[in-house]
């Protein structure tokens, strides 16, 4: 006899566990179809989002940071076990300063939503709602080596405004995402002129 608690009613019937097993399993089985079959399982489109991943110079270099921060933090508590608390609280700011550029230079680029167009730098950003965003594209000019004075002949991620005037050059294929990447580069620069064209249509 069937227990209460290991059935389920379909159609007026009784199933038995083995078919309330099998039912769940294909229930679970289209939720999670349904769930990967939509685009906005991972990404919500009225979000900022950066149409591409940091590289890996830029994620090592945060995390250098970030180890530098701990070592620091370390230091802070040693010395205020100490009792030296000013020096402790230099030790606690440094740190603070080390997290917040980290944070800030993996989060470096160009970022997209229905709003506009956001170019982040380790310092600064610029927000442009799209009725100032004239077109956004990638031209061959000399750029520079990972941030250095250095100039080499590259390609560039260029925004130009409305008014005639553009955006500092923030993308290229020699900074710090995609030096020794060309092919990631030319994935990003579509991947951010498509979703341009997306909120600007």
């Amino acid at each position: 006899m069937p227990l209460p608690f290991s059935t389920a009613e379909r159609d007026g019937e009784l199933a038995t566990p083995t078919e309330t097993t099998t039912t769940a399993k294909k229930s679970a089985t289209d939720t999670i179809a349904a769930l990967l079959a939509s685009e906005d399982l991972y990404e919500d489109h009225r979000r900022w989002r950066r149409p591409y991943h940091p590289g890996p110079l830029r994620v090592g270099g945060a995390a250098m940071l970030l180890l530098l921060a701990a070592y620091v933090l370390v230091s802070g508590v040693i010395i205020a076990a100490a009792g030296a608390l000013p020096g402790a609280g230099v030790c606690f700011a440094i740190a603070a300063v080390l997290i917040t550029v980290a944070v800030r230079m993996v989060r470096t680029g160009i970022w997209v939503s229905p709003h506009g167009l956001r170019q982040r730098r380790v310092l600064r950003g610029v927000t442009l709602p799209w009725a100032e965003v004239a077109e956004v594209r990638t031209v061959q000019q000399p750029v520079r080596v990972v941030g250095t004075p250095r100039t080499a002949q590259g390609q560039a991620l260029v925004v130009r405004r409305t008014d005639g005037g553009t955006l500092p050059v923030l993308v290229t294929d020699r900074n710090a995402d995609f030096v020794g990447r060309p092919q990631a580069f030319a994935m990003a620069a579509d991947a951010v002129e498509d979703r341009v064209a997306e909120f600007r249509a």
